[in-house]
């Protein structure tokens, strides 16, 4: 198999609206690979086709070397999926809806084993409404991992989270990644996409307009890297024009610079060379690349989360 996801040319509309227009990837396997894009660019729509939950106006989608919307059935067999909401009866308890889930499987792990990994084996007695956001969510993905697949859609997999529960989805993910298990997630959080995933392609209006890793995309952006020198003893006279170097400021104890560049390796070693040369020690270094966010701004001219 070469590759678990492959996309080709995928487009979606909806009369005249053209929700997905023409999108190419493959996802290698073992990999996680996220989506990023504001509302409205098309990603859940992509993920809803490949888990064959939709049907697409155009092109080309293998899971698994399936047709989503073809075989549906088979591929429903191999994948496991986490929606952007997961919604279940309120008066449901863990284990019923664990039991509930796996009789729809030919093939299951052992539920006890997996609520025990989730963190949920001391609330399988407990009804849906009981559990707070992050328990409903790692029961989501206990609910996605029972057939244990072999390809994992994580559509948001932690949106609406306080800080800590959204550290635990982290884990799991990461957890998962070790397993060597394909992952396509879709997210709101750039930190999320810049720890969790190997690749990534931003979407906006229907169409990928970045693929890559995270340290490709920001290093494609046109903004400068941020280099913070930290000195033993105070820098005396004028700051030199080093090489790619600019708006150079120093702070009022003199001891520590800072500089933007758009090569920031090649002024590093004129800094340290100057350093040297004025007989001064260095006590620090750091070099601010980029974010992921800043590409993604300047890309779609768009935050996230518009």
């Amino acid at each position: 198999m070469a590759y678990p996801i492959e996309v080709e040319g995928l487009k979606k509309s909806y009369g005249n609206v053209h929700a997905v227009r023409g999108v190419d990837f493959a996802v290698q396997a073992g990999e996680v690979f996220g989506l990023l894009g504001p509302n409205g660019a098309g990603k859940t729509t992509t993920v809803e086709i490949l888990e064959g939950l939709r049907s697409r106006s155009g092109g080309r989608v293998s899971v698994l070397e399936y047709d989503p919307e073809v075989q549906t059935r088979e591929v429903k067999e191999r994948i496991g999926v986490c929606l952007q909401s997961t919604r279940l009866q309120e008066k449901i308890k863990v284990r019923e809806a664990i039991e509930l889930f796996a009789s729809l499987y030919i093939r299951t792990v052992n539920g006890k084993d997996l609520l025990k990994r989730l963190q949920l084996w001391e609330k399988r007695e407990a009804l849906y409404s009981q559990l707070s956001g992050g328990q409903k969510q790692r029961l989501a993905l206990a609910l996605a991992l029972l057939n244990d697949p072999q390809v994992l859609f994580l559509d948001e997999p932690s949106a609406g989270l306080d800080p800590q529960a959204r550290l635990e989805i982290h884990a799991l993910i990461e957890d998962l990644r070790r397993e060597h298990r394909t992952i396509l997630l879709t997210t709101h959080y750039i930190e999320e996409a810049e720890r969790l995933c190997d690749r990534v392609a931003i979407v906006d209006e229907g169409r990928i307009v970045a693929l890559g890793t995270p340290r490709e995309i920001q290093d494609s952006t046109h903004a400068p890297s941020m280099i913070e020198i930290g000195c033993a003893q105070p820098v005396p006279g004028d700051l030199p024009n080093w090489a790619e170097a600019e708006k150079a400021v120093i702070d009022d104890r003199r001891t520590r610079l800072s500089v933007t560049s758009h090569r920031p390796a090649r002024t590093v070693v004129e800094m340290v060379k100057w350093l040297e040369a004025n007989g001064l020690e260095l006590a620090d270094i750091r070099i601010a690349r980029p974010s992921l966010e800043q590409a993604f701004i300047e890309l779609t001219g768009k935050s996230l989360r518009e």
